[in-house]
């Protein structure tokens, strides 16, 4: 039996070459393309699709917004994104969102056949470009995390309050301790994180993966 697609990619022209291309055998249907994800939920519920093909930057509904909806009510279905954005707030966005699997528009005309043949056989086919980049950022993440400023429990718990905007008179007040107290764990989590100021020593936290 054929494997049914559905393709939403606004681009006519990419879409109808898209559609041929899956053409060519008898392995697959395209059963249905649409220019754009605003109906979505109805689409995929009477359509059937086993794969979709979705482009994310797509009119009104985005098309990681688009997987989003599809999830809330059919876990099953593969979804292939396919597309020019290479950046890692697309890419993880879209995983996050529920993507099995993201391609370049660039390289689908040599790898899209095989990539559907890998999602509908239990993998989450990536082009190289974006699984070097997603392992470069593990990497980095690791070697951020290594990094050990000596912080005490006291002095974490004090960080984790001032990046949620708490005062220190706020922050006396959760802890049950002195202003004084506070200002001095303060000076402390400053000098181990070699920063000078509130505004840095959050934003060193939350880049840094501290609380």
């Amino acid at each position: 039996m054929a494997v049914k697609l559905s393709i939403y990619e606004d681009n006519a022209t990419l879409r109808e070459s898209l559609h041929n291309l899956l053409s060519l055998t008898g392995d697959y249907q395209v059963i249905a393309s649409y220019g754009n994800c605003m109906d979505v939920e109805r689409q995929v519920k009477a359509d059937k699709p086993d794969v979709i093909l979705m482009d994310i930057d797509l009119p009104e509904v985005s098309g990681i917004d688009a997987v989003k909806r599809i999830r809330q009510f059919n876990r099953e279905v593969q979804i292939l994104m396919i597309t020019v954005f290479d950046d890692n707030t697309h890419v993880y966005e879209a995983l996050y969102a529920g993507a099995n699997g993201y391609l370049l528009k660039k390289y689908i005309s040599d790898k899209l056949v095989q990539a559907i043949q890998e999602v509908l056989h239990g993998g989450a086919p990536i082009s190289p470009a974006i699984a070097r980049m997603i392992i470069n950022n593990m990497q980095q993440s690791v070697a951020i995390s290594d990094k050990d400023y000596q912080l005490t429990n006291r002095e974490k718990e004090i960080l984790q309050l001032l990046s949620k905007g708490n005062s220190f008179k706020l922050i006396a007040a959760e802890l049950s301790i002195s202003l004084d107290t506070v200002r001095t764990h303060i000076k402390r989590i400053y000098d181990k994180l070699h920063v000078r100021s509130q505004i840095e020593a959050v934003s060193k936290a939350l880049n840094e993966r501290l609380v």
